[in-house]
């Protein structure tokens, strides 16, 4: 029954992202990319209604108070990273548009790749490291500037559920260099969908939103760790049968 219900899900997300994909290249000439924006978290929207109606999944979410208010303050979510789920879910779940940091070769996926190349996120060349992090901090001074969000995952690749991967500061380092504040997120996605898995499984995935770490004067190492030591406390409080006794 749960790999019925994953095929279902898997079909369902491939029907549907190619007439949302083709509108957003169809009305990139004429639509400023806000607007577009919001047509892809639409799509996003019906991926995650799907995964409840069909796989069973939930979402409980916690610390949406701790979110900046205005309409252009900034942020960078620096989120826990356990799957496919919280790449879908996150944007969905913000009141401001979100930009992803991301390697350039995702922009070759027929529809989704020629959809996300027509948005306003930063896409990188990781073979470039010393560019790439110029480029980052270039456009993510612009986007801030007009109220689009920063996310990252400082750990860099899905983790398996009940391991900490190393965290990196590309993204306090960012924060350092804009002021930005950082808002670091747990999130327990790889209980219902692992990481690499076809067959995901019924559940509740928490989000839990922490409050706003100022950057101001920090050093971007030090930064990382309280952000590391937050989420990952975090994490075993959320999913504690994940990590075991201490």
């Amino acid at each position: 029954m749960a790999f019925l219900r994953s095929t279902l899900h898997m079909v369902w997300m491939v029907l549907t992202v190619v007439p949302w994909a083709l509108a957003i290249v169809v009305a990139a000439p004429f639509w400023d990319a806000t607007r577009l924006y919001w047509i892809a978290v639409d799509w996003l929207r019906r991926v995650i209604v799907g995964a409840r109606v069909l796989l069973g999944i939930e979402v409980r979410v916690s610390g949406r108070e701790h979110l900046p208010i205005g309409s252009t303050s900034p942020a960078i979510l620096l989120v826990k990273h356990q799957s496919t789920l919280e790449t879908f879910l996150l944007p969905t779940l913000m009141p401001h548009p979100l930009a992803y940091v991301f390697k350039k070769e995702l922009l070759s996926v027929p529809f989704f790749g020629w959809a996300i190349g027509r948005l306003d996120m930063i896409h990188i060349d990781r073979s470039q490291r010393a560019q790439a992090f110029n480029k980052v901090v270039e456009q993510g001074k612009k986007l801030l500037a007009r109220g689009t969000w920063i996310i990252m995952f400082p750990e860099g690749t899905r983790i398996p559920r009940g391991q900490q991967g190393t965290y990196k500061s590309g993204g306090t380092r960012l924060a350092v260099q804009t002021g930005a504040p950082v808002i670091p997120i747990a999130v327990t996605s790889a209980k219902v969908w692992p990481r690499r898995a076809f067959v995901k499984r019924p559940g509740i995935v928490d989000v839990s939103i922490g409050p706003p770490i100022a950057s101001a004067g920090r050093d971007a190492d030090e930064l990382m760790r309280q952000v590391e030591a937050w989420i990952e406390s975090e994490m075993r409080r959320l999913d504690p049968q994940a990590y075991g006794p201490g």
